[in-house]
């Protein structure tokens, strides 16, 4: 739903709400949240948390 023309802050909001309720249900997930995420191998210290 495109609503960039739409100035109003809570007709914007409306209408997406509205848009969401049509939508049909999601899948339930296949994998676990977070699975496709790159593994790191092992921290050192200092250093970024997810560097593979």
């Amino acid at each position: 739903m495109n609503t960039q023309n739409i100035q109003d802050r809570a007709e914007r909001k409306r209408l997406k709400r509205e848009a969401r309720k049509t939508q049909p249900p999601k899948p339930k997930r296949t994998d676990p949240r977070g699975s496709h995420k790159p593994k790191i191998k092992k921290k050192t210290a200092g250093g970024p948390a997810r560097r593979g």
